[in-house]
């Protein structure tokens, strides 16, 4: 089965924060690529994988950067599939710079922008899966009882902590 979402990264230093967005696809089942490519050192290849990916079946783009962070925008300029951003904290700035870059786009353009690292990589995931699920049964159910689980464990935690 071909990638469903492509996962890119603007520089390897950026992998482990974005581990956790491809585990959470493996663990949901959901196919995927998770690669390198960036904006400005690599234009063609970003342009070029957009292209191939989107003939081979790929609904959905993650796109995580710092810095400028244009990735998610040059990515949203070759498709009209979703593209979800993932600003990354790579500067003197906090990553406030990434998230500016990355939610700040032109009108017909749009790059839906979760939060910063580890956790919006998560969200990423969390994001592609539930679109993907609008017509994916299977993929819906797994999402319901991830959050079921969620939802257990506050309560055994709030239990625990109540002697109940």
């Amino acid at each position: 089965m071909s990638a469903k979402v492509a996962i890119f990264m603007g520089s390897i230093s950026d992998k482990d924060t974005m581990q956790p967005c491809s585990d959470l696809l493996t663990k949901l089942g959901v196919p995927h690529v998770f690669t390198v490519s960036s904006a400005h050192r690599t234009p063609e290849r970003t342009a070029n994988l957009v292209k191939e990916l989107e003939e081979n079946g790929c609904e959905i783009f993650i796109c995580a950067a710092g810095l400028a962070a244009h990735l998610a925008g040059a990515v949203a300029a070759k498709t009209i599939k979703p593209v979800i951003g993932v600003p990354i904290c790579g500067s003197p700035l906090g990553g406030m710079d990434a998230l500016l870059a990355t939610v700040q786009m032109p009108p017909g353009f749009p790059v839906g922008t979760v939060a910063l690292d580890k956790v919006g990589a998560r969200n990423a995931a969390w994001l592609a899966a539930q679109i993907l699920a609008l017509h994916d049964a299977e993929l819906a159910g797994k999402i319901r009882e991830a959050r079921q689980g969620f939802i257990d464990s506050v309560e055994q935690a709030a239990a625990e902590l109540e002697g109940r």
